[in-house]
């Protein structure tokens, strides 16, 4: 595995452990949408592609990064329209989902089966 491949690898693994950190977090206890919301329950997909991201499968990273999207939209959204602290979480969930799909898109252009 070049080292490329293993930096897009890596980076995917802590961009996703990083926005499921964030999302439990910022909708649980730091910023709720209302008291006892329970959109924290938007973490929850992110566990999805971690099997595929750890064996290095090709086709999860593919997916992935159409997947990752839509924390990309709520980010650009929130950021947009709210303000305060949320504001700021809003724009590290921008960050975060910029950076996975990044990753994501090394991996799979460096990872691809070459032309016969």
């Amino acid at each position: 595995m070049s080292p490329l491949v293993r930096l897009a690898r890596n980076g995917t693994l802590a961009g996703l452990l990083a926005l499921f950190a964030l999302c439990l977090a910022w909708e649980g206890w730091l910023a709720p949408l209302r008291p006892g919301s329970l959109l924290w329950i938007k973490a929850l997909p992110l566990l999805l592609p971690l099997p595929g991201v750890l064996r290095g499968r090709r086709y999860t990273y593919q997916w992935l990064s159409m997947f990752i999207l839509a924390w990309f939209i709520e980010g650009v959204m929130r950021g947009w329209s709210d303000d305060g602290a949320i504001r700021y979480f809003a724009l590290l969930e921008l960050a975060l989902s910029v950076w996975i799909f990044a990753c994501t898109v090394v991996f799979a252009r460096f990872t691809r089966p070459s032309a016969a």
